[in-house]
């Protein structure tokens, strides 16, 4: 109900994605992935950029489609359906892209983020370190410039992508002794450089994506494989957060959507007591907030999304869109398994994956712990500045006495 947001233009790659997601992804392939048979999301890759479905807000010449973050929102609610290794998958070209397109030269996006937008490479994004986790400007991978290459060395884990990625967008140290945010810089670097796969995670869900660490041992990258400026790194990460958030938020809003799904349905065929299930308050009332959950969750995703399309900071509201989109799913998921009650928890449904990939959404790309740190400071400084706009409520109070008011 929400494609009134969208214009034709919009909605016309919207519905592309839909019939993508409703035709072209075997249920067997899903299976294989949850069960870790396949350990890859290239499949996944290949079929959407055969399509052009893949990093639609770059410019054609790129692979792309001149498309806005309305429309891609509305293809990763889509994609988020099928659960998160497929979406992950899905957006891991639009997330890499992102630093490509914005930082990157003429010649890396010829050689790289044309033929991902295409499907003809696979890639991942390379930022958590066994000691670095939510501080990630405390990353102790190290880059030394040597003539025309950089010399990498260090480790980064939980890389979607770490099996069989043809490049990653891999942060390094260039200058430890600076201040963290003028530290640090950005390199695509080829599994062909020497790149090693030290482990591949067993995971609770999101399996089939072959999630694992990386190893650079005098890793040697050419110094034109840089993205941005030399220790220029901050500003590329600030704006890879808003694709890493906004679809996370999508994705999470989809996952909750076929879970309330297929619960509902459910419940108007399952009888108890002489009565289809949904006739009864402790169930249609689950769904009733489960739906205006996913509703609200979906607003603040597509206002976010609106409001990067509009050029203006979007800082907090993708941070909240990223955690309510996945809070909110994680309640919906579980108010889904209540209502179908012990065959939700069995392999029978999906509910129970769904859960299981819905649990990371909260940790990933930012903790939502990280997301609350990021609204409020945001809030407060629009508080100060707002001081002086708007009214001054305390003012309304029934009986005003600045003596009675202490502060220390």
């Amino acid at each position: 109900m929400f494609e009134f947001l969208l214009n034709e233009k919009e909605k016309a790659f919207w519905l592309e994605v839909r019939e993508f997601v409703k035709n072209d992804i075997p249920s067997q392939l899903i299976r294989d992935m949850d069960g870790s048979k396949i350990e890859t999301g290239r499949p996944i890759v290949e079929k959407a950029g055969a399509k052009n479905l893949l990093g639609p807000r770059f410019p054609k010449e790129y692979g792309g489609r001149n498309l806005n973050w309305a429309a891609e929102i509305a293809a990763v609610e889509e994609v988020g359906v099928l659960g998160n290794s497929i979406s992950c998958a899905f957006v891991m070209p639009s997330i890499v892209g992102q630093a490509l397109n914005l930082f990157g030269t003429k010649e890396q996006k010829e050689k790289y983020l044309k033929p991902t937008n295409q499907g003809k490479l696979y890639s991942a994004e390379a930022l958590t370190e066994p000691r670095g986790g939510s501080d990630f400007f405390g990353a102790t991978t190290t880059a030394v410039q040597e003539g025309d290459y950089f010399v990498l060395n260090g480790e980064k884990r939980f890389v979607v992508g770490a099996q069989d990625s043809d490049w990653f967008l891999v942060y390094a140290k260039t200058n430890p002794e600076a201040h963290p945010h003028e530290s640090m810089s950005c390199f695509i670097v080829e599994r062909d450089m020497g790149v090693e796969v030290q482990n591949i995670y067993t995971l609770l869900g999101t399996r089939g994506g072959g999630t694992g660490r990386l190893v650079f041992r005098d890793v040697k990258v050419p110094a034109e494989n840089m993205v941005g400026e030399l220790n220029g790194a901050y500003a590329i990460f600030n704006r890879m957060m808003i694709p890493e958030r906004l679809t996370s938020g999508a994705g999470a809003v989809g996952l909750g959507r076929a879970a309330l799904e297929v619960a509902a349905r459910y419940s108007t065929r399952r009888k108890a007591f002489g009565k289809t299930i949904n006739s009864f308050e402790a169930v249609s009332f689950m769904v009733a907030d489960s739906v205006a959950l996913l509703d609200a969750a979906r607003s603040l995703v597509y206002t976010a999304a609106k409001r990067v399309d509009s050029g203006a900071d979007a800082r907090r509201l993708v941070s909240e869109a990223k955690k309510i989109g996945t809070e909110a799913a994680w309640k919906v998921i579980n108010n889904a398994m209540q209502i179908m009650g012990g065959i939700g928890y069995t392999t029978v449904y999906p509910i129970e994956r769904f859960l299981r990939d819905c649990r990371l959404a909260m940790i990933w790309t930012g903790t939502n712990e990280i997301m609350n740190l990021l609204i409020q400071h945001e809030y407060y400084k629009e508080l100060a500045r707002k001081k002086e706009e708007t009214r001054d409520v305390e003012q309304d109070a029934i009986t005003p006495d600045e003596e009675e008011k202490h502060y220390g």
